[in-house]
Protein backbone atom coordinates (compact mmCIF):
# COMPACT_ATOMS: atom_id res chain seq x y z
CA UNK A 1 0.00 0.00 0.00
CA UNK A 2 2.97 2.22 1.01
CA UNK A 3 4.17 1.58 -2.69
CA UNK A 4 0.97 2.54 -4.08
CA UNK A 5 0.99 5.88 -2.24
CA UNK A 6 4.25 6.93 -3.30
CA UNK A 7 3.71 6.10 -6.95
CA UNK A 8 0.49 7.97 -6.69
CA UNK A 9 2.83 11.16 -4.73
CA UNK A 10 5.40 10.70 -7.75
CA UNK A 11 2.44 11.33 -10.38
CA UNK A 12 1.33 14.02 -8.87
CA UNK A 13 4.25 16.02 -7.96
CA UNK A 14 4.87 15.49 -12.50
CA UNK A 15 1.70 16.34 -12.70
CA UNK A 16 2.01 20.01 -11.25
CA UNK A 17 4.31 21.61 -13.12
CA UNK A 18 1.60 20.62 -16.05
CA UNK A 19 -1.32 22.72 -14.11
CA UNK A 20 1.25 25.52 -13.71
CA UNK A 21 1.99 26.11 -17.18
CA UNK A 22 -1.74 25.95 -18.66
CA UNK A 23 -1.76 29.59 -17.43
CA UNK A 24 1.61 30.48 -18.84
CA UNK A 25 1.56 33.02 -21.89
CA UNK A 26 3.01 31.89 -25.20
CA UNK A 27 4.91 34.56 -27.49
CA UNK A 28 4.21 35.74 -30.59
CA UNK A 29 7.16 35.63 -32.75
CA UNK A 30 5.80 37.95 -35.19
CA UNK A 31 2.99 40.08 -34.94
CA UNK A 32 1.02 42.18 -37.69
CA UNK A 33 -0.91 45.56 -36.49
CA UNK A 34 -2.89 47.53 -38.42
CA UNK A 35 -3.50 50.67 -36.11
CA UNK A 36 -1.12 52.81 -34.37
CA UNK A 37 -0.93 50.72 -31.01
CA UNK A 38 0.23 47.63 -29.67
CA UNK A 39 -1.71 45.58 -27.60
CA UNK A 40 -1.10 42.88 -24.92
CA UNK A 41 -2.49 39.94 -26.97
CA UNK A 42 -0.33 40.97 -30.13
CA UNK A 43 2.97 40.12 -28.42
CA UNK A 44 1.05 37.03 -26.41
CA UNK A 45 -1.44 34.04 -26.12
CA UNK A 46 -3.32 34.22 -23.48
CA UNK A 47 -2.75 37.20 -22.08
CA UNK A 48 -5.26 36.89 -19.63
CA UNK A 49 -8.25 39.37 -19.08
CA UNK A 50 -5.82 42.47 -19.79
CA UNK A 51 -5.62 41.07 -23.46
CA UNK A 52 -6.82 44.68 -25.26
CA UNK A 53 -4.28 46.93 -22.87
CA UNK A 54 -2.26 49.00 -25.33
CA UNK A 55 1.14 48.80 -24.51
CA UNK A 56 3.11 50.95 -26.87
CA UNK A 57 2.73 52.48 -30.17
CA UNK A 58 2.89 50.66 -33.31
CA UNK A 59 5.88 51.07 -35.94
CA UNK A 60 5.11 53.83 -39.18
CA UNK A 61 2.58 52.10 -41.79
CA UNK A 62 5.45 50.15 -44.27
CA UNK A 63 7.76 49.73 -41.19
CA UNK A 64 8.77 46.82 -38.15
CA UNK A 65 10.05 47.14 -34.52
CA UNK A 66 11.59 44.22 -32.57
CA UNK A 67 10.64 44.07 -29.24
CA UNK A 68 13.90 42.63 -27.33
CA UNK A 69 13.17 40.07 -24.02
CA UNK A 70 14.04 42.43 -21.29
CA UNK A 71 10.89 44.70 -22.70
CA UNK A 72 8.66 42.06 -23.28
CA UNK A 73 9.59 40.50 -19.26
CA UNK A 74 8.52 44.18 -18.21
CA UNK A 75 5.60 44.55 -20.33
CA UNK A 76 4.36 40.85 -19.21
CA UNK A 77 5.24 41.91 -15.31
CA UNK A 78 3.32 45.07 -15.53
CA UNK A 79 0.44 43.51 -16.80
CA UNK A 80 -0.11 40.13 -14.93
CA UNK A 81 1.11 38.27 -17.52
CA UNK A 82 3.08 34.77 -16.47
CA UNK A 83 5.74 34.65 -18.60
CA UNK A 84 9.67 34.97 -18.68
CA UNK A 85 12.12 34.30 -20.98
CA UNK A 86 13.91 31.67 -21.90
CA UNK A 87 16.60 32.39 -24.49
CA UNK A 88 17.77 35.74 -26.24
CA UNK A 89 15.81 34.75 -29.29
CA UNK A 90 12.37 34.96 -27.25
CA UNK A 91 11.84 38.19 -29.30
CA UNK A 92 8.57 40.04 -31.24
CA UNK A 93 8.69 41.44 -34.70
CA UNK A 94 5.96 43.93 -34.88
CA UNK A 95 4.81 44.79 -38.36
CA UNK A 96 2.39 47.14 -39.72
CA UNK A 97 1.07 47.09 -43.53
CA UNK A 98 1.26 50.10 -45.28
CA UNK A 99 0.66 51.92 -48.59
CA UNK A 100 2.81 54.18 -50.15
CA UNK A 101 0.88 57.43 -51.88
CA UNK A 102 1.08 56.66 -55.50
CA UNK A 103 3.59 58.93 -57.35
CA UNK A 104 1.71 59.84 -60.33
CA UNK A 105 -1.27 61.13 -57.61
CA UNK A 106 1.74 63.82 -55.89
CA UNK A 107 2.70 64.62 -60.07
CA UNK A 108 -1.24 65.19 -61.05
CA UNK A 109 -1.21 67.86 -57.74
CA UNK A 110 1.77 69.61 -58.70
CA UNK A 111 0.91 69.84 -62.02
CA UNK A 112 -2.65 71.42 -61.12
CA UNK A 113 -1.33 73.84 -58.86
CA UNK A 114 1.83 74.82 -61.09
CA UNK A 115 0.00 75.11 -63.92
CA UNK A 116 -1.98 78.39 -62.64
CA UNK A 117 1.25 79.53 -62.34
CA UNK A 118 2.33 78.98 -66.10
CA UNK A 119 3.89 75.66 -65.99
CA UNK A 120 3.76 73.58 -69.67
CA UNK A 121 0.90 70.80 -68.91
CA UNK A 122 3.03 68.30 -70.67
CA UNK A 123 6.39 68.95 -69.31
CA UNK A 124 7.77 66.37 -66.92
CA UNK A 125 8.60 66.81 -63.59
CA UNK A 126 11.78 65.54 -62.07
CA UNK A 127 11.29 64.93 -58.23
CA UNK A 128 14.97 63.85 -57.47
CA UNK A 129 15.33 61.96 -54.11
CA UNK A 130 11.67 61.50 -53.61
CA UNK A 131 10.39 59.07 -51.20
CA UNK A 132 6.92 57.78 -51.80
CA UNK A 133 5.50 59.16 -47.93
CA UNK A 134 3.72 55.72 -46.35
CA UNK A 135 0.31 55.49 -45.39
CA UNK A 136 -1.82 52.48 -43.31
CA UNK A 137 -3.70 50.29 -45.89
CA UNK A 138 -7.07 51.02 -46.03
CA UNK A 139 -7.09 54.72 -45.06
CA UNK A 140 -8.47 57.41 -46.59
CA UNK A 141 -5.81 59.42 -47.75
CA UNK A 142 -6.04 63.44 -48.69
CA UNK A 143 -3.30 65.20 -50.44
CA UNK A 144 -2.39 69.50 -50.20
CA UNK A 145 0.31 71.81 -51.19
CA UNK A 146 1.59 74.67 -48.73
CA UNK A 147 3.48 77.33 -50.27
CA UNK A 148 4.05 76.33 -53.51
CA UNK A 149 6.63 78.58 -55.45
CA UNK A 150 7.51 78.30 -59.16
CA UNK A 151 9.79 79.94 -61.06
CA UNK A 152 9.14 80.23 -65.61
CA UNK A 153 12.26 81.15 -66.39
CA UNK A 154 14.67 78.45 -64.77
CA UNK A 155 10.86 76.02 -64.62
CA UNK A 156 12.18 74.91 -60.88
CA UNK A 157 9.31 74.50 -58.51
CA UNK A 158 8.90 74.04 -54.52
CA UNK A 159 6.02 73.21 -52.30
CA UNK A 160 4.99 71.00 -49.07
CA UNK A 161 3.68 67.94 -49.99
CA UNK A 162 1.14 67.46 -46.87
CA UNK A 163 -0.66 64.05 -46.22
CA UNK A 164 -3.60 63.41 -44.02
CA UNK A 165 -4.60 60.12 -43.64
CA UNK A 166 -6.46 58.01 -40.74
CA UNK A 167 -3.83 56.11 -38.01
CA UNK A 168 -1.25 58.12 -38.56
CA UNK A 169 -0.21 61.85 -38.00
CA UNK A 170 -0.14 64.58 -40.90
CA UNK A 171 2.83 64.10 -42.45
CA UNK A 172 4.53 66.92 -44.38
CA UNK A 173 7.15 66.45 -47.23
CA UNK A 174 9.49 69.24 -48.76
CA UNK A 175 9.25 69.11 -52.60
CA UNK A 176 12.02 70.77 -55.11
CA UNK A 177 12.22 69.85 -58.61
CA UNK A 178 12.72 71.21 -62.24
CA UNK A 179 10.16 71.10 -65.07
CA UNK A 180 11.25 69.20 -68.55
CA UNK A 181 9.79 69.96 -71.48
CA UNK A 182 8.70 67.33 -73.75
CA UNK A 183 7.83 66.44 -77.14
CA UNK A 184 5.70 63.69 -78.91
CA UNK A 185 7.28 61.18 -81.36
CA UNK A 186 5.97 57.74 -82.87
CA UNK A 187 7.17 54.44 -81.80
CA UNK A 188 6.73 51.12 -82.88
CA UNK A 189 4.80 48.35 -80.74
CA UNK A 190 6.64 45.39 -82.44
CA UNK A 191 9.59 44.48 -84.32
CA UNK A 192 9.06 45.73 -87.85
CA UNK A 193 11.21 44.35 -90.92
CA UNK A 194 12.97 45.61 -93.72
CA UNK A 195 10.32 46.18 -96.26
CA UNK A 196 7.27 45.80 -93.93
CA UNK A 197 4.58 48.57 -94.58
CA UNK A 198 3.64 49.95 -91.08
CA UNK A 199 0.31 50.03 -89.78
CA UNK A 200 -1.67 51.57 -87.18
CA UNK A 201 -1.88 49.14 -84.90
CA UNK A 202 2.30 49.21 -85.13
CA UNK A 203 2.76 52.34 -83.89
CA UNK A 204 1.56 55.09 -80.42
CA UNK A 205 2.35 58.06 -79.31
CA UNK A 206 4.73 58.99 -76.56
CA UNK A 207 5.92 62.36 -74.86
CA UNK A 208 10.03 61.94 -74.55
CA UNK A 209 12.27 64.66 -73.21
CA UNK A 210 12.55 67.13 -76.13
CA UNK A 211 16.13 67.72 -75.21
CA UNK A 212 16.32 63.59 -76.17
CA UNK A 213 14.29 63.86 -79.09
CA UNK A 214 16.63 64.32 -82.28
CA UNK A 215 15.45 65.79 -85.52
CA UNK A 216 14.15 64.08 -87.94
CA UNK A 217 11.91 61.67 -86.00
CA UNK A 218 8.48 61.27 -86.82
CA UNK A 219 5.43 63.38 -84.67
CA UNK A 220 2.49 62.07 -86.24
CA UNK A 221 1.24 58.75 -87.23
CA UNK A 222 0.04 60.82 -90.47
CA UNK A 223 3.56 60.30 -91.21
CA UNK A 224 4.51 56.92 -90.52
CA UNK A 225 1.04 54.74 -91.30
CA UNK A 226 1.16 52.79 -94.91
CA UNK A 227 4.80 53.97 -95.22
CA UNK A 228 7.62 51.11 -95.72
CA UNK A 229 10.53 50.62 -93.76
CA UNK A 230 14.25 50.97 -95.24
CA UNK A 231 15.62 49.37 -92.35
CA UNK A 232 14.48 47.27 -89.56
CA UNK A 233 12.94 49.41 -86.11
CA UNK A 234 12.54 47.66 -83.07
CA UNK A 235 10.21 47.49 -80.40
CA UNK A 236 9.62 50.78 -78.50
CA UNK A 237 12.02 52.63 -80.63
CA UNK A 238 10.83 56.27 -82.88
CA UNK A 239 10.50 56.37 -86.43
CA UNK A 240 12.84 57.91 -88.53
CA UNK A 241 11.56 60.07 -91.28
CA UNK A 242 14.64 59.25 -93.52
CA UNK A 243 13.88 55.27 -93.11
CA UNK A 244 10.92 55.70 -94.19
CA UNK A 245 9.22 55.37 -98.13
CA UNK A 246 6.29 55.09 -99.90
CA UNK A 247 5.36 51.42 -100.19
CA UNK A 248 6.51 49.62 -103.58
CA UNK A 249 3.85 49.12 -106.11
CA UNK A 250 5.91 47.27 -108.69
CA UNK A 251 8.89 44.90 -108.00
CA UNK A 252 11.95 44.28 -109.49
CA UNK A 253 11.81 42.14 -112.31
CA UNK A 254 8.07 41.91 -111.94
CA UNK A 255 5.69 41.64 -115.36
CA UNK A 256 3.77 44.93 -115.88
CA UNK A 257 1.31 46.68 -118.09
CA UNK A 258 2.38 49.25 -119.66
CA UNK A 259 0.15 52.51 -121.18
CA UNK A 260 1.24 54.42 -123.68
CA UNK A 261 -1.79 57.03 -124.27
CA UNK A 262 -1.31 59.37 -126.45
CA UNK A 263 -3.69 62.29 -128.62
CA UNK A 264 -6.68 59.73 -129.79
CA UNK A 265 -4.00 56.76 -129.00
CA UNK A 266 -3.91 54.01 -126.52
CA UNK A 267 -1.86 51.34 -126.50
CA UNK A 268 -0.56 48.31 -124.28
CA UNK A 269 1.97 46.29 -123.78
CA UNK A 270 3.74 44.04 -122.02
CA UNK A 271 6.79 44.49 -119.71
CA UNK A 272 9.40 43.94 -117.18
CA UNK A 273 10.22 45.78 -114.03
CA UNK A 274 14.10 46.56 -114.05
CA UNK A 275 13.85 48.02 -110.52
CA UNK A 276 11.28 48.45 -107.75
CA UNK A 277 9.33 51.50 -107.29
CA UNK A 278 6.46 53.00 -105.13
CA UNK A 279 3.77 54.91 -106.72
CA UNK A 280 4.51 58.09 -108.79
CA UNK A 281 8.32 57.39 -109.14
CA UNK A 282 9.81 56.71 -112.35
CA UNK A 283 11.24 52.94 -113.33
CA UNK A 284 13.02 51.31 -116.08
CA UNK A 285 10.96 48.84 -117.87
CA UNK A 286 11.89 46.71 -120.78
CA UNK A 287 9.26 46.00 -123.33
CA UNK A 288 9.19 42.23 -123.39
CA UNK A 289 7.98 42.58 -127.76
CA UNK A 290 10.63 45.12 -129.05
CA UNK A 291 12.98 44.48 -125.32
CA UNK A 292 13.46 48.29 -125.66
CA UNK A 293 14.14 50.05 -122.42
CA UNK A 294 11.98 53.11 -121.66
CA UNK A 295 11.18 55.23 -118.78
CA UNK A 296 7.87 54.99 -116.64
CA UNK A 297 5.53 55.85 -114.23
CA UNK A 298 4.40 53.23 -111.52
CA UNK A 299 0.79 54.39 -110.88
CA UNK A 300 -0.48 51.15 -109.51
CA UNK A 301 0.17 47.62 -108.64
CA UNK A 302 1.68 46.00 -112.31
CA UNK A 303 0.92 48.81 -113.63
CA UNK A 304 3.06 51.64 -115.54
CA UNK A 305 2.45 54.91 -118.15
CA UNK A 306 5.14 55.33 -120.41
CA UNK A 307 4.89 58.97 -121.90
CA UNK A 308 3.38 59.11 -125.57
CA UNK A 309 6.96 59.49 -127.57
CA UNK A 310 9.16 58.27 -125.25
CA UNK A 311 12.62 57.53 -126.45
CA UNK A 312 14.07 54.29 -125.70
CA UNK A 313 16.93 54.25 -123.71
CA UNK A 314 18.49 51.25 -124.93
CA UNK A 315 17.62 47.32 -125.68
CA UNK A 316 18.70 44.63 -123.51
CA UNK A 317 20.00 41.75 -125.32
CA UNK A 318 17.56 38.94 -126.37
CA UNK A 319 19.68 36.28 -124.25
CA UNK A 320 19.62 38.34 -121.01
Amino acid sequence: MSAVRGALLAVGLLLAPLSARADLALLRPVAVVEDAAIRLSDLFDNAGQNAARVVGPSPAPGRRIVVEPAQLLAIARANGVLWRPLTAADTVMVERPGRAVPRDEVLDLLRAEFGRMGLDPAAELELPGFQAPMVPLASFTQLALEQPAFEAATNRFSATLVVVAEGVPTLRLRLAGRAVATSVVVIATRRLALGEVVQAEDLRLVRQRAERVRPGLATDPGQVVGKALRRPVAEGLPFAMVDLSAPAVIERNATVLMLIDGPGLSLTAQGRAMAPAARGEVVPVMNLSSRAMVQAEAIGPGRVRVAFGSVPSGSVPANR
